[in-house]
């Protein structure tokens, strides 16, 4: 990879665009919906939180229940839509970049597979609100069970107290199907819980609120700016591991890192959204177009890339065929499955 000097200028100014551009996304998912609302009114209610200005606008006429839809349903799931998406999108550009592979994404690890059976059990066992922290018992047991599955699988690559490559994909891959099967016997074994099981593993964001907002949000953003710092040994994994370890970095200590903070904001980011596949797969790579493999763009630029896309696939999947919604996991497998064919073809042609 042929050094460049890094323009911190350049990134303020790409983030600044882009956060401007999210921020209106998020006003306009925030105006959009099935209950038949006017945009004024939504404008309106968005306003009168604003400061400085909030307190002259005139709320009469509204209802408190268009003031709750706008509020407490549209504005949380349009901002976990940001931070769900630009979570997911770090992960992927943190594993590529490890694994040296524009392929890898948070499932080569298992953390989805572990997220859907702890969600599963959740969900069986009827544990619902149950948390003083205002976090669904079926999030924190999503939350579990995506950390443990990661924690097995660094266990079972380790080979001579080193992180083998390969030992850690077919670990991941291993894990992910016992997973799987243990998923799928749960649903067997409790088919009256069945659907609602498999609605969860499509993902959605219908049922997000502020409480669960105010939790993973600081996992998230933490965990990225953490990621972020490793952006140097990142760069260096990219010319292979005996060149890096010739220019000061532990490797393995370098990987392990990589492999929590993916694992901990990945978690987080599903257990209150459910599984949604590609994001970490196709944001990386297409952000990579522009900014190139440096990981000190790659990894900001991909959040609030990822970010605005999944609230964009969430506008759509709430209403193309309105007052139905479809789960957003579909809307970015569809999209995403195509994409992959396109990265294994390409890569066969190289």
């Amino acid at each position: 990879m042929k050094a460049r000097t890094f323009n911190t200028k350049k990134l303020i100014l790409t983030l600044f665009i882009g956060l401007a551009i999210a921020i209106v996304m998020v006003t306009i998912a925030s105006l959009i919906g099935s209950s038949g609302m006017s945009v004024l009114t939504g404008i309106k209610i968005l306003a009168s939180r604003l400061p400085f200005i909030g307190s002259s606008i005139n709320l009469d006429g509204i209802s408190a229940s268009q003031i709750t839809i706008v509020l407490q349903i549209r504005l949380p799931r349009a901002l976990a839509a940001l931070v769900v998406g630009g979570g997911l999108a770090v992960c992927g550009s943190g594993l590529q970049g490890m694994f040296k592979n524009p392929l890898a994404d948070s499932g080569i690890l298992g953390i989805s597979s572990g997220a859907a059976l702890g969600a599963g059990v959740a969900i069986v066992l009827k544990i619902a609100r149950t948390t003083t922290i205002g976090l669904s018992g079926i999030s924190l047991f999503a939350f579990v069970g995506g950390i443990t599955c990661v924690l097995l699988v660094y266990y079972l690559s380790r080979v001579k107290g080193k992180i083998n490559t390969v030992s850690l994909l077919l670990s991941g891959t291993a894990i992910s199907a016992f997973s799987a099967a243990l998923l799928a016997l749960v649903m067997m074994l409790h088919h009256d819980m069945a659907d609602a099981i498999f609605a969860w593993t499509m993902g959605s964001l219908h049922n997000i609120d502020w409480k669960e907002l105010s939790w993973c949000t600081p996992i998230i953003l933490i965990g990225t700016v953490l990621l972020f710092m490793q952006a140097r040994e990142l760069n260096l994994l990219l010319l292979g591991e005996d060149e890096a370890k010739h220019l000061g970095v532990n490797t393995e200590m370098a990987k392990l890192r990589i492999m929590i903070l993916t694992a901990i904001i990945c978690s987080a980011a599903v257990s209150v959204s459910g599984i949604i596949g590609f994001v970490g797969l196709i944001i990386p790579h297409v952000v990579r177009l522009f900014s190139g493999p440096d990981h000190r763009y790659l990894i900001p630029i991909s959040f609030i890339v990822g970010g605005i896309f999944l609230l964009l696939v969430d506008t759509i999947a709430k209403t193309v065929v309105s007052p139905l919604e479809i789960n957003i996991g579909v809307i970015t497998s569809v999209l995403g499955g195509p994409f992959f064919i396109y990265l294994l073809r390409k890569r066969g042609r190289a």
